[in-house]
């Protein structure tokens, strides 16, 4: 049985594509998750985990005074990690996970609230990923249940993305052989 992992690096390979992941409440796990699948080499670039909230600015490009006035935990953060550690790694693909498994809340923010993200390359038929996509997720559970759902939820959201960057291409495609209609 495949897994989403699998499923992320078997479509990225055959697309001759890369990706590249920044992790801060996943510590890694979502790194270890797509490394986990043999052949894993052929698309996965390599990831940061930005911890820390400075790292996020310094490593990832993330606006300072969007992390002084709204926190590490946002859409936009989120967003921006995926674009930074996309463009830091020269990946075709990014995606981000930040938000708080707990024990306490943060940023104001409670135990469960995540963002997970994903920036891909631009141009026609890029569908949304062009300009990037976050999820917004209220998790419940442990810390640990937490985290294993934040790694579900952002290999989701890439294949989703993966999936609709490939109907749109084949739309244009189909458009082209159509004659424009």
């Amino acid at each position: 049985m495949s897994s989403p992992a699998a499923d992320v690096v078997g479509l990225l390979t055959v697309r001759g594509q890369s990706l590249a992941v920044a992790e801060s409440l996943t510590g890694g796990l979502v790194a270890a998750e797509i490394t986990s699948v043999p052949g894993a080499s052929k698309a996965f670039r390599g990831s940061v985990t930005a911890y820390a909230t400075e790292l996020k600015h310094v490593v990832l490009g993330v606006d300072a005074d969007l992390l002084a006035a709204r926190g590490a935990v946002d859409p936009q953060v989120a967003r921006q990690m995926a674009a930074g550690v996309r463009a830091a790694l020269g990946a075709d693909w990014g995606i981000a996970t930040t938000g708080v498994a707990g024990p306490e809340p943060q940023d104001g923010q409670p135990v469960g609230t995540v963002f997970v993200a994903v920036c891909g390359p631009s141009g026609p038929g890029a569908g949304s990923a062009s300009g990037g996509k976050v999820e917004a997720l209220r998790l419940n559970g442990d810390r640990a249940e937490i985290r294993r759902e934040s790694v579900r939820s952002v290999l989701a959201l890439l294949l989703e993305e993966l999936a609709d960057e490939h109907s749109g291409n084949e739309r244009a495609q189909d458009t082209e052989r159509n004659g424009g209609f």
